[in-house]
């Protein structure tokens, strides 16, 4: 199993409407793709009047990653209304192999 993790940025006072924002587009097309094992959204504020956001997504293998990010799996995948929102961004995802489990 893959695990894809991106990080983001928003004013914390966006927060909320960007937490339901990722959900409705980002993690709904996670999980409407084929091999997606599950995904979750990670929220911190941070004492700089930001909030970090981590997308964790879990995957079959980087064939079926493909199947939602296109060909390039390191590049992110981003959303008209995501420039809307953050104020910083990683432009691409870190990719780990998942060992042990619960």
């Amino acid at each position: 199993m893959i695990a894809r993790m991106w990080r983001g940025w928003v004013r914390t006072e966006d927060r909320a409407a960007y937490l339901d924002h990722v959900e409705a587009t980002g993690m709904a097309e996670y999980r409407r793709t084929p091999g997606n094992r599950g995904a979750h959204m990670l929220a911190r504020d941070l004492d700089d009047g930001r909030t970090e956001i981590v997308t964790l997504s879990f995957w079959d293998s980087l064939d079926v990653v493909r199947g939602f990010a296109g060909e390039d799996v390191s590049r992110a995948v981003f959303y008209p209304e995501d420039d809307r929102y953050l104020v910083g961004r990683e432009e691409t995802v870190t990719h780990h192999d998942v060992h042990g489990g619960a």
